[in-house]
């Protein structure tokens, strides 16, 4: 059997997607779909980061590296491109080592002689590169139709070399990471000679539908669609049903083609193919089911990359990675505001609604990234297509508005990744955005439903005005109102609106800045960092909300999740079911996570202690049983965390044991918080983002109502407090009638519905006294019956 950890090359069929750290994500996420049989996949082969560590120290390269980064100003354009370029020629004067390069050579004359075919694709496999929390796009280099064992090891050092191009140099700089903890894998796989390719997501992007499957597609080479140098089709496929319900063809007048010699060309498409579809029915159907497949068997939503042979006609896949944005979402964080029919400002521009939001601003147009100076924070930028050297000025943009690209363009995920309104690819809906804006013109960007308005809209200004208005609530309400949130750097104005406090602060966010799994610091001497960065997150929102309590769910990832933050691997298991395996407080009393669990109690520790914040509470998720509770809050007491009357411990009620042995788990906490998806889900049996029962989901069903009935009563007999944080209020106002009626205590919901909720619970709560004023009796499906 292989020793992967010491070996310097390994086939497909020798990884899999346990070896992120041996061979990168991309490498590992092929062997792993290899591996099912199941998948079409073109085989070959991976250098591993020992082969990548070796070079690195033969040729003595890291204090070369380091010494000029140490002397760059990664914030200026010119200085850090010229780092780049000094560091690249560094790898490509270097040597490998002979026993390194006669594996490549031997790997290679084997791959050509089992697959008929001369031509290989090279593409960086990094080993902290697509997992959820560092997929960045545009960090490293793919060298697609290389012929030759010279050039393909001329090609891996070149991809050795794009590990430190100027795009991520400035990423692990601004990040604080390690340019030496990540190592390059280099894929060698066999060339597919697209006639079609493109990119396949395992849910619709622009929204976070899970229910829909989104195929882009183009001719030739899929290195068009990623880098949004053609606009391609797009396709939407139910997953429930299996059926296209819309398609989007696009004029895709232009190629990438592999030429016989090696290497690449573009043509020119003909208008009359150019305007067609470029997949038929079948095939859609046929990369749905792949993608069905794949999500499937990563449970999880994936991102793939596919081509259809020009020389078989068959589809292979040849990328997959974890969807990485909308996965660490709650549904409904990023509703639509914005309704086309509903406004009378005229529409200007249409395109792809590639990141949802929608903002007003002043437009700024920018040719190249050599005009970023000119760039000011908070424009509107308006350009081509972005680039990895567009990073920074992207980062200062309140939306991007861009020419060209698709939904997986580089302008599309990275503006995912930040969190800013996108609209890309105008120019396929007949307008250029670089023709019809100009510099200094105020739009409104719907960046839901891709659509740019003239001007700012009415409403846009009443937003506003209300947003000051609700400094204080001026609602009363005897049931609290709550906010869910997740994003430190938003406190501030999710502070402004009328609410009680934070009901649900997640850590997911903060953990996605972090990086990595805290066992992996723990283990490399960084647990203080780990304290450090999520106590000045937590500040940061308790001073924004202070005097108001912050309620924070202490984390709450599942064995997969934890396993695709970095280092996660060496730490995690391989669950059959993630959903109901170690996860919640089963992690915090097991020998295996306790000290990791004990940095998140340094970390509030320190946050309530160094800062006078006495505001900050805490939750504790998924505990199935009370002797699981007892053993928590024994830790938590023992490292200075004990309930007083200014610190409280919540329980979440996500599990049917949570309701039916409330009056024994009423000892230990001061209350509980409803999490309402996983209740219902464990209630009814019924899986939520499967597409076959998700119709079974449904958190108004009577069966949830009455455990939410039975608990408010069993904790308000012993004086504890019922708050709900799940996302049925925010999203049917005939639970939070329900809520109100049956007497609990908070309710919190997401800060777009704040407003609406309020109104609401005044509502019923008035009506409520009316009703017991004229002596009538509430009636509503028994919920109220006695238990």
């Amino acid at each position: 059997m292989t020793d992967k950890k010491s070996a310097l090359v390994l086939w497909f069929n020798e990884i899999d997607k346990n070896d992120v750290g041996i061979v990168g994500g991309k490498s590992a996420n092929l062997g792993e779909m290899a591996s099912t049989g199941k998948i079409p996949v073109p085989n070959g082969f991976s250098t591993t980061s020992k082969a990548y560590n070796d070079f690195i120290n033969y040729n003595n390269l890291k204090d070369k590296i380091q010494g000029i980064i140490e002397s760059t100003n990664v914030d200026d354009t010119k200085s850090l491109n010229g780092a780049s370029k000094a560091i690249k020629d560094l790898f490509l004067k270097a040597k490998f080592q002979k026993e390194f390069e006669n594996q490549v050579r031997k790997c290679y004359s084997k791959l050509i002689q089992s697959e008929g075919n001369v031509f290989v694709a090279v593409r960086s496999s990094a080993t902290s590169e697509d997992l959820p929390d560092a997929s960045f796009a545009g960090e490293q280099e793919t060298y697609l139709n290389v012929k030759g064992d010279d050039e393909v090891l001329e090609k891996i050092k070149e991809c050795y070399a794009s590990l430190f191009t100027p795009r991520a140099i400035y990423y692990r700089q601004k990040k604080n990471f390690s340019h030496f903890q990540i190592a390059l894998s280099a894929t060698v796989q066999r060339q597919v000679f697209s006639e079609e390719s493109g990119v396949m997501f395992t849910l619709d992007v622009s929204n976070g539908d899970t229910s829909k499957i989104v195929i882009e597609s183009s001719y030739g080479l899929g290195e068009y669609v990623v880098g949004g140098t053609v606009t391609p089709d797009t396709f939407y496929v139910d997953k429930a049903t299996m059926k296209i319900e819309k398609r989007m063809i696009s004029n895709k007048n232009k190629m990438l083609k592999c030429l016989e010699t090696g290497g690449t060309e573009e043509l020119v498409v003909s208008s009359d193919k150019a305007m067609e579809p470029s997949l038929n029915d079948r095939e859609i159907l046929e990369l749905a089911s792949y993608g069905k497949e794949i999500e499937a068997h990563y449970s999880h939503a994936m991102d793939i990359e596919w081509a259809k042979d020009s020389i078989d006609h068959k589809i292979y896949i040849v990328q997959a990675r974890p969807e990485t944005v909308w996965s660490n979402k709650k549904t409904g964080d990023n509703k639509m505001e914005v309704n086309e029919e509903n406004v009378e400002n005229d529409v200007i521009l249409k395109g792809l609604p590639a990141s949802p939001g929608n903002v007003t601003g002043t437009v700024k147009v920018l040719s190249s990234p050599d005009e970023i100076s000119k760039f000011n924070k908070g424009e509107i930028l308006v350009t081509t297509m972005t680039a990895p050297d567009w990073v920074p000025v992207m980062e200062k943009a309140k939306a991007i508005i861009t020419d060209e690209g698709g939904l997986t363009c580089h302008a599309a995920i990275v503006s995912r990744e930040l969190g800013v309104p996108c609209i890309v690819g105008t120019s396929s809906f007949g307008k250029k955005a670089t023709d019809i804006l100009h510099d200094g013109d105020v739009v409104t960007v719907d960046a839901s439903n891709g659509v740019i308005y003239s001007g700012k809209f009415a409403q846009e200004e009443e937003k506003e005005e209300e947003e000051v208005k609700y400094q204080e609530p001026e609602i009363i309400t005897g049931t609290k109102i709550m906010v869910n949130m997740g994003e430190p750097s938003l406190a501030p104005r999710i502070a402004k609106l009328p609410v009680d406090g934070i009901g649900l602060m997640r850590e997911e966010f903060i953990w996605t800045e972090i990086g990595e799994h805290p066992l992996s610091l723990i283990k490399n001497g960084r647990g203080d960092y780990f304290v450090n960065k999520l106590s000045d997150a937590l500040v940061k929102v308790c001073r924004a909300f202070a005097p108001r309590p912050v309620v924070l769910r202490f984390s709450d990832f599942k064995s997969d999740e934890y396993k695709n933050l970095k280092g996660g691997s060496e730490f995690e298991p391989v669950e059959d079911n993630p959903l109901l395996g170690w996860r919640g407080a089963s992690r915090y009393y097991d020998e295996k996570y306790m000290e990791a669990f004990k940095l998140e109690l340094k970390a509030v520790k320190k946050a309530r202690d160094e800062n006078l914040l006495k505001n900050l509470w805490v939750m504790i998720p998924f505990t199935r049983t009370v002797e699981e509770l007892k053993k928590v809050v024994k830790i938590m007491e023992e490292n200075g965390l004990e309930r007083t009357k200014d610190f409280k411990l919540f329980l979440m009620a996500e599990i049917p044991s949570n309701i039916i042995l409330a009056d024994k788990f009423n000892e230990y906490v001061d209350g509980y918080s409803i999490g309402s998806n996983d209740l219902t889900m464990l209630m009814l049996g019924s899986d939520r983002n499967n597409g076959k029962m998700s119709s079974m989901f449904d958190e108004r069903d009577l069966a949830i109502k009455r455990a939410i009935k039975y608990l408010i009563k069993i904790a308000h007999r012993d004086g504890k407090i019922v708050s709900i944080c799940g996302q049925a209020p925010s999203q049917y106002d005939e639970i939070v009638d329900f809520l109100v009626r049956a007497g609990i205590d908070d309710i919190s919901v997401n800060p777009d519905t704040v407003v609406h909720v309020r109104k609401l619970v005044a509502a019923v709560e008035k009506r409520v006294q009316v009703e017991a004023a004229l002596g009538e009796v509430y009636k509503d499906d028994d919920w109220d019956l006695p238990l």
